[in-house]
């Protein structure tokens, strides 16, 4: 794979398709972030640029009445918008990019995953091109708890601070100047 692009982005985004995982990316519209990932919570935003999304909720009973389901919490005013800031917390890029793959993994977990080392460098090479769409100076927020920035997400994952209706997700806000996207996976037991 090589530079972004619409094609690579499709390509890229492709590695969710088989979790339940929305991943897209809207304009940064305010200076608080956590607004503009309420406008990405809405199960019809589209991509800023146009490009694929991953949402395998599209056309599904339960975001009739809700169109914000799974998520709950959402951020609409300053207090609420603090909530959400305060379960995710900034990790590097080397460890969102770690977290990207883990993210596309049948249990979202590459410990459990045992075909990981033959698809490893695929896998890599899309997170790669997601993270790329977020230059230098870009900030990544996890919900995996206080330590977030510690983790190493090749290794097992033991805890997070759910934003949705399921008992389990892991997510990653990406965040620039100019976009702001989430990948966010779901266990729905």
């Amino acid at each position: 794979m090589t530079g972004l692009d619409e094609r690579t982005w499709a390509e890229a985004i492709g590695m969710y398709e088989r979790r339940y995982t929305i991943a897209k990316v809207t304009a940064r519209r305010h200076d608080d972030w956590a607004y503009d990932a309420h406008t990405l919570m809405r199960g019809d935003t589209p991509d800023v640029r146009g490009w694929r999304v991953n949402d395998p909720l599209v056309g599904e009973f339960e975001r009739l009445d809700d169109p914000y389901y799974p998520f709950i919490d959402l951020p609409t005013d300053p207090e609420k918008a603090q909530l959400l800031r305060s379960r995710v917390h900034e990790i590097p890029r080397s460890s969102a990019k770690k977290f990207l793959v883990a993210l596309s993994t049948t249990w979202l977990s590459v410990a459990k995953t045992e075909d990981f080392e033959e698809h490893r460098s695929e896998l890599e090479a899309k997170a790669d091109i997601i993270l790329s769409r977020f230059p230098e100076g870009s900030h990544f927020y996890a919900n995996t708890g206080r330590d977030s920035a510690d983790i190493d997400y090749y290794q097992h994952i033991s805890g997070c601070n759910t934003i949705s209706t399921h008992v389990w997700d892991l997510g990653l806000f990406l965040v620039s100047d100019a976009e702001v996207g989430m990948v966010w996976s779901f266990t729905a037991w």
